[in-house]
């Protein structure tokens, strides 16, 4: 997120500024853009929020250095004088890039926050204690900047969602709406238990996929080395003296051939479809398409999509309070899965049918298609009974245990099956290399003595 300061004229001389948010500067200039000219104003000035390095001193103590985020240098140095600090220099940070904390560092600050939250310490001094012990420099500073935006009364959901780029989009929302709900502290426990489950998962589908993958593909490259290099040196030898090459060597050796006088052509087919897909996965379609297909998989397919639904229902949980406010919770809820097919059918299906028709939650669910048979089951059980919020934590808690379960078996069976094809792998290289050790050449001129020998015994 981007946040930018305006200055403008109207038409009558007045003098007007503001400020806004934006995703990225582009947008930020267009929305700003925009703005002037349904108002009819006259942009004098458009100022970004940078981060500025400041040295300063207070009379004649040792001068500190700081880093204070602004719109210009001038800010900066009126908010050092108000403290009593004299700028010795101010610069704009040349390079303003901030590495987003891990995961670990945001659940920790949630789940710490919710567990003082619970001993009824303001939230004031809880993000002072947390400011102070966070190790993370960005995480450090953006609760600064947010405790001194809250301090000044600014909205608490308007202030976290400008740093959903640094919490994420679903964590800034719930943190945001928390301060201005009843019960802050079970929010901030149900965002916790969230923020664990995702990691938790992500962690074992890293175990299950990414590190299999990454064997896959440095034996990948040494079958290649071989088959390229080591192997041509030998099986050459024999072709040299016009010796008639056994089946798995001959083919192997036209593999090797095609590679080494195709090199441009097979880097290009290792390197250009993983940057096609991964740039096509970053478009609004592409995340479409993949997240749909991701859903179809077999085996991690049926996974993925009840870990959707153990989300869906932990949030819908955590923020339903009636059958009257429903679709607030359903939507927010959608956007936490973190799927965009998910997401989209529950918001452009479900959302209005229950709107414009006004038809119940289970019917507008099974609508959607992304809801599995024991969830619909479930929610019409709950809606009948007038338990609907319970019976979401059930499923999400029933949904949870399964998938635990079911990783496990998957991420062993994945092992297994790796462990097969590198079996295979080497069980073919073994036979092509025997395969050549048969391989003898006829000794030179052994055809030609044979025939004078009988010659003379004629």
């Amino acid at each position: 997120m981007v946040e930018y300061k305006f200055t403008a004229q109207k038409l009558n001389g007045q003098s007007i500024t503001g400020s806004l948010t934006a995703d990225t500067s582009s947008d930020g200039k267009k929305k700003i853009q925009k703005l002037a000219e349904k108002n009819q104003l006259k942009l004098v000035a458009v100022e970004k929020k940078s981060t500025f390095l400041y040295k300063a001193q207070k009379g004649n103590d040792k001068p500190i250095r700081g880093v204070q985020k602004a719109f210009n240098k001038k800010e900066v140095e009126e908010a050092l004088a108000r403290l009593g600090y004299k700028a010795l220099t101010v610069n704009k940070k040349l390079i303003d890039y901030q590495a987003k904390p891990p995961v670990s560092e945001i659940v920790t600050f949630v789940k710490i926050s919710s567990e003082l939250l619970d001993q009824k310490l303001a939230y004031g001094e809880i993000l002072t204690l947390l400011i102070n012990d966070t190790q993370n420099v960005t995480l450090k500073n953006t609760l600064k900047e947010i405790n001194n935006e809250l301090k000044k009364g600014a909205d608490s959901q308007a202030t976290f969602l400008k740093y959903q780029d640094v919490f994420g989009k679903f964590t800034a929302y719930m943190l945001g709406l928390a301060s201005k709900s009843g019960n802050m502290a079970e929010i901030y426990r149900a965002t916790a238990k969230f923020l664990e489950r995702n990691q938790e998962f992500r962690k074992n589908m890293r175990s299950a996929l990414i590190t299999p993958m990454v064997t896959v593909f440095v034996l990948f490259l040494a079958v290649i080395f071989y088959v390229g290099y080591i192997f041509p040196e030998t099986a050459k030898l024999f072709v040299r003296f016009g010796v008639e090459l056994p089946p798995m060597t001959a083919f192997t050796l036209k593999i090797s051939d095609f590679l080494i006088g195709n090199p441009y052509l097979v880097a290009a087919f290792c390197i250009i479809p993983p940057i096609a897909l991964w740039q096509f996965s970053r478009t609004e379609k592409g995340k479409y398409l993949i997240d749909q297909y991701v859903l179809k998989l077999p085996v991690i397919g049926s996974l993925v999509h009840k870990t959707l639904i153990e989300v869906f229902c932990r949030v819908f949980y955590t923020l339903y309070s009636g059958s009257a406010e429903s679709i607030e919770p359903i939507r927010i809820a959608a956007e936490a899965a973190g799927n965009t097919y998910f997401e989209d059918k529950v918001k452009n299906v479900a959302i209005p049918l229950m709107i414009k028709k006004g038809i119940g939650v289970t019917d507008a669910f099974e609508a959607s298609g992304v809801f599995t048979e024991t969830a619909l089951s479930r929610f019409h059980s709950g809606e009948e009974t007038g338990t609907i919020k319970n019976t979401a934590l059930q499923l999400a808690n029933y949904y949870e245990t399964e998938t635990v379960y079911k990783l496990k078996n998957l991420i062993e069976l994945i092992q297994v099956g790796i462990a097969m094809f590198i079996m295979v792998v080497m069980i073919l290289l073994t036979l092509v290399s025997a395969e050549t050790a048969t391989v003898r050449p006829k000794t030179p001129g052994t055809a030609s003595n044979t025939q004078i020998v009988n010659n003379n015994v004629v």
